[in-house]
């Protein structure tokens, strides 16, 4: 199912998220049990499932560039990132107490996943997958960790050299329940638009910065920030020079379609 264009709406599949769109973009209305224990649900069913942890970037993105707005079509669920976001939907009556974090949601879901569930590592560094491995092993013994990919991924989703081909013979072979992707925005929802209708089965999870901040090589903001919504402004001060550009640009236009649209009444409008 992809999301559906409508303003708020329960979607036909039993125990799918209901959405509200946001500057075109259709948000999951969940939370963190309710999404992991769909998603453990989600990995019985013969097909892949895309789930993108979605922040003001990606909004903002998505409702600038329609070129990524088209990758994002491809995911079956949009789930809220973002302290503004939550904000912003709570507004419309979606009465929410909190996001879902994709470094939380990873953690959270790793350290109380069934045992015997099959998970992937697409992306990181292969001392960030060792890292993961170990951490969450330890956590939870019942977890397989069945592969794993850590070379390059270019910007149109494709990964290095013969690994292009084999990362996909290997994960049709192995067939994990959940795929986990953190190659970073945009080349991890590039890799999951092309490469979705070749998988058999499995949950793409897109996660970027949850590989290295749950492997602890990257700092995350405290708790206190993170329920201020300021997450961004953590990250800017650990990686200025990475990051600048990119929140400067994406957070102003982030606050420019919220009043642009808002003054026209399109706001909370979801994409077609």
């Amino acid at each position: 199912m992809q999301p559906r264009s409508v303003n708020a709406t329960h979607p036909s599949e039993v125990g799918a998220p209901a959405v509200i769109g946001l500057l075109g973009t259709p948000l999951a209305l969940t939370d963190y049990a309710t999404f992991a224990a769909f998603c453990v649900a989600a990995a019985r069913e013969s097909r892949p499932v895309a789930v993108e942890f979605v922040n003001t970037h990606i909004v903002a993105l998505c409702r600038h560039d329609t070129a990524f707005r088209d990758v994002l079509r491809d995911y079956d669920h949009l789930v809220p990132d973002g302290m503004p976001l939550v904000w912003c939907l709570n507004l419309r009556g979606a009465n929410l107490r909190d996001r879902v974090y994709g470094p939380t949601f990873m953690r959270k879901f790793l350290e109380t996943a069934p045992a015997g569930s099959t998970h992937y590592l697409l992306g990181g560094s292969a001392e960030c997958a060792a890292r993961l491995r170990e951490i969450f092993l330890a956590r939870n013994p019942g977890l397989k960790f069945v592969g794993g990919f850590h070379g390059r991924c270019g910007a149109d989703g494709i990964l290095e050299g013969a690994a292009e081909a084999e990362v996909i013979a290997e994960i049709n072979a192995l067939a994990p329940d959940f795929i986990w992707v953190g190659f970073g925005t945009p080349k991890q929802q590039a890799w999951t638009r092309r490469h979705k209708a070749q998988l058999r089965r499995g949950v793409v999870l897109t996660v970027g910065f949850a590989f290295d901040a749950n492997a602890g090589l990257k700092p995350d903001a405290p708790a206190w920030m993170q329920r201020c919504g300021l997450t961004w402004l953590f990250r800017l001060a650990s990686e200025p020079r990475r990051l600048l550009g990119r929140y400067v640009k994406y957070n102003s236009l982030f606050l420019f379609y919220l009043l642009w649209d808002g003054l026209r009444g399109r706001a909370f409008a979801a994409g077609k």
